[in-house]
């Protein structure tokens, strides 16, 4: 086990190299990190071309007690991911990982949890309250890009200035989780938001001597928010705004629940949200497909209702 560690930081040289996202690194060099302090409790501790599958499988079930399915997949997943990596260097034969089996997971099982209109009315109106003219300005527009292009987390907090055109009120969203960039145009109330608060970033900027920040969302230092930052401040705004507790996901789930309960076609909301296949984007029509609502409205306890007054 004395390689493990050099081994470890070759890795996650590699990961950078292929472009994944500092947050994805992370995840992956601490899980990987986990791993290696439950083979050193081993006794005798095993070496890194000892490692089989049931060790691999021993793992795999000291770290599923007590947690999401969707976690134990996520250990599978880079187990099988870092052997790869151990058959590319030559340390592993084969990679035993791949035969790993994680928990079942169906995306479309359950509902997605969306924000009430009333909910986000109360978290605008605390943003407003916020401590600071300029975090005033910048929570209300965090919120309201939020609510009206669905970002994932990354993709917000890979945001550069150059990336609002606003010209055209776009804003241009990298292809990192997908491999496919794309342009999401916001309305003119966003478009209002977004210029009023590119002021107050200038005047941050200049006084904290960072006028090269490229970031587009930056914090009262003068520096990029990072993503768990940015989740951490909303949920104290939603706890100063009496609401119950919202995750920055959340907001991609009322984007597009709220879109096609407008009327607004799948296929756009697809663009929108930047979904590789159609199938992700159905999931929202469980809690907003206006058809179905119209469906319900022609449903025959309708008309006996009216026949017997309404009585039961």
């Amino acid at each position: 086990m004395r390689r493990w560690d050099a081994v470890l930081t070759r890795y996650a040289e590699e990961l950078v190299t292929r472009g994944l996202s500092p947050e994805t690194i992370r995840h992956r060099v601490r899980e990987c990190e986990r791993f290696g302090v439950w083979l050193r409790r081993k006794k005798p501790a095993p070496n890194l071309e000892e490692i089989g599958f049931q060790m691999l499988v021993g793992y795999v079930k000291a770290r599923s007690g007590f947690r999401a399915k969707a976690t134990i997949a996520g250990t599978v997943s880079v187990l099988r991911c870092f052997g790869e990596y151990l058959v590319r260097e030559k340390i592993w034969r084969k990679n035993e990982a791949r035969w790993l089996k994680g928990p079942k997971i169906d995306g479309r099982s359950h509902v997605p949890r969306r924000i009430s209109q009333e909910s986000l009315q109360k978290l605008l109106a605390a943003a407003g309250t916020s401590y600071g003219h300029y975090h005033r300005h910048l929570w209300t527009t965090l919120l309201v890009v939020l609510y009206s292009t669905g970002l994932r987390r990354g993709e917000l907090d890979r945001l550069d200035l150059e990336d609002w055109n606003g010209a055209e009120s776009t804003l241009k969203i990298d292809g990192q989780k997908t491999g496919v960039e794309r342009t999401v145009p916001v309305s003119e109330s966003v478009w209002r938001c977004l210029e009023a608060y590119l002021p107050w970033r200038h005047n941050v900027l200049e006084k904290a001597g960072a006028l090269n920040e490229t970031s587009l969302f930056v914090n009262r230092f003068g520096r990029r928010i990072c993503g768990e930052r940015i989740s951490v401040s909303l949920h104290k705004l939603a706890r100063r705004a009496d609401v119950p507790l919202v995750t920055l996901h959340q907001f991609r789930h009322t984007c597009a629940s709220d879109l096609l309960e407008s009327g607004v076609t799948l296929p756009f909301v697809q663009k929108v949200l930047g979904h590789a296949c159609v199938e992700s984007t159905m999931r929202y029509l469980a809690i907003g497909d206006p058809e179905r609502r119209r469906a319900i409205e022609k449903h025959p306890i309708n008309e006996i209702l009216a026949q017997c007054g309404g009585q039961p």
